[in-house]
């Protein structure tokens, strides 16, 4: 019997495309191959690239490299493949400028992706496609996409059955065995922000059937994942092309009572589309965390109605009472661009004032730079590098202190930790390292020191807070 291949997957960029690289996975195993985690063991190595901003790209692009530099050695890979977002958005022309790369592709490509690593490590020369603007390929009507036959990556096409054991009608295998699991809600975004190029290459909003996300759910359960994260472009449009915007207040409770899910966690609204309903069903479901991932993006209203965005500055601090209002304890987190073509001193003093008032839990500060093919890059009134990078430094530094007042205030709070580690502190000695609640995946950590290893990876901890170190809580078990 001849070996199975081996193939090694590399994501770059958010949680959608680990999504995406494990449906990949799941169509290779099932075609036979071996997924190994080691490039350098590898026969093919598949490289799933980001394409947001230069830095993501700049590091998909040196990974694609590193993986082509192990072709060198005697026993590293034959073919190195790169897929995802950039591949998707540049095609050709990333062909042209990375001979590195056997081969890109696009998502297109995905359905038949062990077929095509096949053609490469025959020999065989892919032609890269032409991009095109995805969103064409979709209807205007979001009631009428579900109908349309296009790839979405990370999206199930057959039918599935609840209630029974099941198996992916695409195989999902997962790559890594934490216990925490994004989850794909939707894909795609309808919405036209000025900076914005993702919705060109990952096309116009679409849902998956609430019956698919809930069996996937259901399988992850199986798979010992204890929180899963609902992830898309924008969770807030979820069921609108299904005929019902509420659909989602319909679905969270029947994926907090998965059996073996402790935690639901839903990422990317857009403050423009939170509904009352929608926040309400947050606060008030069992087991969905009292976390609010919030895109601001600015808090000045002349700044978002060039990004043409919604909302400002009053509308944004209304919206944070009333979720405090509703859950006290509850995290808050968003990001915010620096720096936008016209924002003025005046703007970004409103936008510090902002930070300063709205007291978020967790922040992302990121400096405006042209993205090709949005309307952004022709805007007047640029910027000058040096200002914008001085903004950015300010305002992260303001942002780093309020995040850090708003882990103190938590001292004394009794916090649900979900354990991700357990590991050795220099100071703390033995400790399980996990988050509560209204802390998400990139927004610090809660340190429980231990006497004895007695605490095991995905338990769900009861522990009360009793110092910070920064954004990072310490506590001790209740």
């Amino acid at each position: 019997m001849t070996a199975a291949q081996k193939v090694a997957l590399v994501t770059l960029g958010c949680a959608r495309n680990e999504v995406d690289t494990e449906e990949l996975a799941g169509r290779l195993i099932a075609d036979g191959w071996e997924v190994v985690q080691d490039p350098a063991k590898a026969d093919a190595v598949v490289v799933n690239t980001c394409g947001f901003v230069e830095v993501a790209k700049k590091d998909s692009i040196d990974a694609v490299l590193a993986a082509a530099d192990l072709k060198s050695g005697d026993s590293g890979p034959r073919a190195v493949v790169a897929v995802g977002c950039l591949s998707e958005r540049y095609g050709i022309e990333l062909a042209g400028a990375m001979p590195e790369a056997d081969a890109v592709l696009g998502f297109d490509d995905y359905p038949d992706i062990s077929q095509r690593l096949h053609q490469v490590m025959s020999g065989e020369v892919l032609t890269a496609h032409s991009p095109k603007d995805r969103r064409t390929l979709l209807p205007i009507s979001p009631v009428e996409r579900p109908a349309a036959a296009v790839v979405v990556p990370g999206h199930q096409a057959a039918e599935v059955e609840i209630g029974t054991s099941w198996a992916p009608p695409v195989l999902r295998h997962r790559l890594e065995d934490s216990p925490i699991a994004p989850l794909k809600l939707a894909s795609g975004c309808d919405r036209r922000c000025a900076f914005c190029a993702i919705p060109s290459f990952r096309g116009a909003f679409v849902s998956r059937p609430p019956a698919e996300v809930l069996a996937e759910a259901l399988w992850l359960a199986g798979e010992h994942a204890k929180e899963v994260i609902l992830v898309s472009e924008n969770s807030t449009s979820y069921g609108k092309d299904l005929g019902d915007l509420r659909l989602l207040e319909a679905l969270l409770p029947q994926i907090a009572a998965v059996e073996g899910i402790d935690r639901v966690r839903v990422a990317y609204l857009q403050p423009a589309e939170v509904r009352p309903s929608l926040l309400q069903t947050m606060v008030s479901t069992r087991g969905v965390a009292d976390y609010f991932d919030l895109s601001f993006q600015h808090a000045s209203a002349s700044v978002l109605r060039r990004m043409r965005r919604f909302g400002g500055t009053d509308d944004f601090l209304a919206l944070i009472a009333t979720i405090r209002t509703l859950s006290p304890n509850a995290g808050i987190r968003s990001n915010f661009i620096v720096g936008f073509p016209g924002e003025s001193q005046s703007d970004f003093d409103e936008l510090c004032a902002f930070v300063e008032q709205g007291r978020l839990d967790a922040v992302g500060v990121f400096g405006y730079s042209d993205e090709d093919g949005t309307e952004a890059a022709d805007l007047d009134e640029h910027l000058d590098e040096a200002e914008i990078a001085a903004r950015v430094e300010h305002l992260a530094a303001l942002c780093d202190e309020v995040m850090s007042q708003r882990a103190e205030e938590r001292i004394g709070q009794h916090v649900a930790v979900l354990v991700e580690a357990v590991e050795h502190d220099d100071e703390l000695g033995l400790v399980a390292v996990g988050r509560a609640s209204h802390q998400g995946p990139e927004d610090g950590a809660t340190f429980i020191p231990i006497a004895v290893d007695d605490l095991v990876v995905g338990q769900l901890v009861s522990a009360s807070v009793v110092a910070t170190d920064g954004v990072d809580l310490i506590a001790e078990r209740a």
